[in-house]
C-alpha cells in the first residue's frame, strides 16, 4: 500500500528570485508607480491605498526597508530554498502532490473549479512571457516558474492522480479533473516553482492541485481546506502500489501586505496541530496574497499523522508601507 511520508511547505513569490535592487522595483508596483496596478488590502480585508498604509505601519518600518535588512532576508530565503530542495529530494519520493493555486494562468471566471486534480501523463512548463516593454528585473523574478530554453514536459503521478479522483468522490468531494492545459502559457506558478526551484533537475512525478484560494465566489473554506487535506491523505493511502508519497502546499503566506500576527499564528497552528485555530482563521483574513495560506491547511489536513520537524519565517518587507511578501517554509516527517 502506499503511504504519505513527507509533506512541505513553501512561498512561491517570485521575490524569491530577486535581489536587493529588484525588492525597490516590487515596491514601486505596490506604490503605484509603475504601468502594473495592485489592489492593495489592509489586515482585516479592506481595499486601501498605500498612502493610507502608511499611516497605519509600525515606527520601525523604514529599519525593516533598509538594503541591508533585505539582503540578509534575501540570504536567508536563499538558504532555505536550498534545504527545502535537500529535503524534498532527499526523500526518496515516487510521487509529489502539489496543492496549489491557479492565478488565471489556465482557469478563469468562466470557468473557475474550486478543487481541480490534474490527472494527463505530463504536465509542459513553457518559455516566460512578459509584456512588452517588461523590465529586466521582472524578468529575472518572473524566470524561476519558466523554461528559458524552451517548453518542457514534466511527469505526472497520473495513476495516482486516477485513483484519488475516485477515492476523493467517494469522499464525497465533488472536484473537478482535467488532463490537459488549455493554454500555451503552461503550468501554474505553484508547480512550476517545484519544478524549476526546488527539482534541481530530477522531478518526480507529481498529482498537480489546484485550490481557487484567489477568486471570489467560490473559494474553499478553511474547514473544507483542512478536510479535503484528510481526504487526500486517506486517498493516498488506500492506493494499492508500493509507493512513497509526499504532499507540499505552494504559496502564501501573507501578502501583499504582511501580517507577521497571522502568519506567525498559523504557523504555530501548524506546528501544534491546532486544527481549531486553522479552520478559524477569518476570511476577512484570506484575501489576494493572504488567500493561499489555504494550501497550508490543506497540507496541515494530509499531514495530521505526521510531525513538524523544520520551519523558518522571514518576513521580506519592501516599504513604507508594510508591504512585501512574508516567506515560510516547512518540513514535517
Amino acid at each position: 500500500m502506499a503511504e504519505l511520508v513527507k509533506a512541505f511547505g513553501t512561498s512561491h513569490s517570485p521575490a524569491l528570485n530577486s535581489t536587493v535592487e529588484d525588492y525597490h522595483q516590487h515596491a514601486d508596483i505596490d506604490r503605484g508607480a509603475s504601468h502594473w496596478k495592485r489592489t492593495l488590502m489592509d489586515k482585516d480585508g479592506n481595499v486601501s491605498t498605500f498612502e493610507e498604509l502608511i499611516e497605519k505601519a509600525p515606527d520601525w518600518m523604514a529599519d525593516a526597508i533598509t538594503d541591508k535588512k533585505i539582503g540578509e532576508r534575501v540570504d536567508k530565503c536563499q538558504e532555505n530554498i536550498a534545504r527545502m530542495a535537500a529535503d524534498v529530494n532527499g526523500a526518496d519520493l515516487d510521487a509529489l502532490i502539489i496543492i496549489g493555486d491557479d492565478q488565471q494562468e489556465q482557469y478563469f471566471s468562466d470557468n473557475m473549479p474550486a478543487f481541480i486534480v490534474y490527472h494527463g501523463e505530463t504536465i509542459r512548463n513553457t518559455t516566460i512571457e512578459l509584456a512588452e516593454g517588461a523590465p529586466q528585473w521582472w524578468q529575472r523574478a518572473r524566470s524561476q516558474y519558466h523554461e528559458e530554453d524552451g517548453p518542457k514536459d514534466y511527469p505526472v503521478a497520473c495513476e495516482l492522480s486516477k485513483h484519488m479522483i475516485d477515492s476523493l468522490l467517494d469522499q464525497e468531494f465533488d472536484i473537478s479533473v482535467s488532463d490537459e492545459l488549455r493554454f500555451e502559457r503552461g503550468e501554474s506558478h505553484s508547480f512550476g516553482f517545484y519544478h524549476r526551484r526546488l527539482a534541481n533537475g530530477n522531478a518526480v512525478p507529481i498529482v498537480p492541485i489546484s485550490q481557487n484560494t484567489y477568486y471570489p465566489p467560490n473559494q474553499p473554506r478553511p474547514k473544507r481546506c483542512y478536510d479535503f487535506g484528510r481526504a487526500i491523505r486517506q486517498s493516498v493511502e488506500s492506493w494499492k502500489a508500493d509507493a512513497k508519497v509526499g504532499i507540499m502546499a505552494s504559496g502564501g503566506l501573507s501578502h501583499f501586505t504582511i501580517d507577521e500576527e497571522l502568519d506567525r499564528g498559523v504557523m504555530k497552528a501548524l506546528e501544534e496541530k491546532d486544527k481549531d485555530a486553522l479552520i478559524s482563521i477569518p476570511l476577512n483574513k484570506l484575501n489576494t496574497g493572504n488567500s493561499e495560506i489555504r494550501n497550508w491547511i490543506t497540507v496541515a489536513g494530509a499531514a495530521e499523522d505526521l510531525e513538524m520537524v523544520w520551519s523558518d519565517y522571514v518576513p521580506c518587507y519592501r516599504s513604507l508601507a508594510g508591504t512585501g511578501c512574508a516567506m515560510a517554509f516547512a518540513v514535517w516527517s
